[in-house]
């Protein structure tokens, strides 16, 4: 039942010591400010790097051919090796594997044109199944499929900033025929990406169109292999089964890191992972760290009021009060403290945090939304509220204890 005559007796007590009451107020308002803003700007370099993560695929493995640095059967070092057709596809066969592409980077076209406007653009001869690496969204029209593959056609899908570029006032792009250095392609699609501006200055064709119609043979430079449900395990056991085998086809030391670039997605992700999952283990400690000391704080204050009250807890039990009114009247006072205080270093936390939220520039690379759980921001509450109590109740049980003979002696 709410007490009104013990809640006035408590107000009264905090208003006669004010500055007390507010420094102590303060140590506990500091702490849980802290860890919000802590935890918010953990979450906010975590949101970041997941949105650097949002141009490309976290299920792939990259490899690329390098140069042999060891000495292998009789070969020689130095040599530089070369992916082709055959490669990709014994690579396309390894377990775990569900999907694969090729990609190589056309650098003899340097320019594309359409009527009079023209620029320079980064094209990259590939495979369907390459939208899946760069998790692209096609805007208009369709992507490269394997028709396009089969019948070698000229067909090209570009980047929303290629498309803003060459065509003007909202033309619509698809049908339409741009030139690379001298041979025509028929624009088949516009896609965006959610990666970077760079990413978005690109054209794709068909990689055995580029293959026939710019000399290339069947040379490719990259294959991606692409991986639905694979675990870190499972991508590791890919990427030493594509090491053996490669090794075995272009003929250099398994064991020759120089060999292969190979860029493991699934494990750089699990890694960022990983990191932040200890940031925000450290961000925990320090920010319980600095509450306990603030309320420890309230502790060795409501100690002082025992201790100032003694007189005045002795005359309360010489006239029939109850040890159990006295630990509630103590503790009572701590919790509306630290509760309180707590509340206001929760809000002014939050507050800061939607402040950064709306003035940091929407371009800051791995920092974005610093923010913090609802249900973090309650578990907290929870806790503050708990500490409270359980600052108070040491200096409680002391008052309780307190014999009303000796209490009235107290000077």
């Amino acid at each position: 039942m709410f007490d009104l005559d013990k809640w006035q007796e408590i107000f009264s007590t905090i208003s006669k010591n004010k500055l007390r009451t507010i420094l102590t107020g303060f140590s506990v308002a500091w702490g849980i400010f802290m860890l919000v803003v802590l935890l918010g700007s953990g979450y906010g370099l975590e949101n970041g790097v997941k949105k650097e993560f949002e141009g490309d695929a976290v299920n792939y493995i990259s490899i690329n051919p390098g140069v042999a640095s060891m000495p292998y059967k009789g070969m020689k070092t130095g040599r530089r090796l070369q992916f082709t057709n055959e490669e990709h596809d014994l690579l396309e066969r390894l377990d775990n594997v569900d999907m694969s592409t090729k990609r190589s980077r056309l650098w003899q076209i340097d320019n594309i044109a359409y009527k009079n406007e023209y620029g320079t653009f980064d094209v990259f001869a590939i495979s369907p199944d390459y939208r899946y690496v760069e998790s692209l969204t096609v805007t208009n029209g369709r992507f490269l499929n394997e028709i396009d593959i089969n019948d070698y056609r000229k067909v090209a899908v570009i980047g929303r900033l290629v498309y803003e570029a060459l065509f003007k006032n909202g033309e619509d792009a698809v049908g339409k025929y741009v030139n690379m250095s001298g041979v025509p392609f028929k624009v088949v699609g516009v896609f965006n990406d959610p990666g970077q501006d760079r990413d978005l200055l690109r054209v794709y064709i068909p990689a055995s169109t580029a293959q026939k119609v710019f000399n290339m043979g069947n040379r490719i430079r990259n294959v991606c292999l692409i991986l639905n449900d694979a675990d870190i395990t499972e991508s590791l056991q890919v990427v030493e089964d594509a090491r053996q085998e490669l090794s075995q086809k272009l003929k250099f030391d398994p064991s020759d890191q120089r060999a292969l670039f190979i860029f493991n997605s699934i494990q750089n992700y699990k890694q960022f992972m990983d990191l932040f999952a200890g940031i925000r283990f450290f961000i925990w400690i320090i920010g319980i760290g600095t509450i306990i000391a603030g309320i420890v704080g309230v502790s060795n204050i409501m100690m002082i009021v025992v201790k100032e009250r003694t007189k005045e807890i002795g005359i309360r039990k010489a006239i029939g009060a109850t040890p159990t009114s006295i630990v509630s009247l103590i503790i009572q006072e701590a919790i509306l403290i630290t509760a309180f205080a707590g509340y206001l270093g929760l809000v002014g936390g939050v507050a800061l945090l939607e402040f950064v939220s709306k003035v940091l520039p929407q371009e800051t690379a791995y920092f974005a939304n610093p923010e913090i759980n609802i249900g973090v921001a309650l578990w907290a509450t929870a806790v503050l509220i708990f500490s409270g109590a359980l600052a108070g109740f040491v200096p409680a049980r002391k008052a309780a204890a307190v014999r009303p003979v000796i209490a009235l002696k107290d000077e």
